[in-house]
């Protein structure tokens, strides 16, 4: 991979990752409003692509964390991003 793309990968996938911990904010503040929800298949698949946000809104927000199978999920979409990162940060 070329070099000089790793900064802007990088900087897309912050971009992402605060996008996705924003998610998270909002549909918490949704639950407590009694408000429109973002869906958990539409959370699930946000933390795929950004699930450091994920995490850090599972925690800020104290929002999803009772579920188990959704915090191993995003764990799993962690993991999965990392590998990808550096396989092309490598490569």
């Amino acid at each position: 991979m070329n070099k000089s793309l790793f900064p802007i990968i990088f900087a897309i996938l912050i971009v992402v990752n605060v996008t996705v911990f924003l998610l998270f904010g909002y549909d918490k503040r949704q639950a407590r409003k009694n408000g429109w929800r973002v869906s958990e298949q539409t959370l699930l698949i946000s933390a795929l692509f950004g699930p450091f946000g994920a995490i850090a809104g599972m925690k800020a927000f104290r929002h999803k964390i009772q579920k188990a199978i959704f915090f191993i999920l995003v764990l799993l979409c962690a993991a999965i991003q990392v590998a990808v990162f550096i396989v092309i940060a490598g490569g």
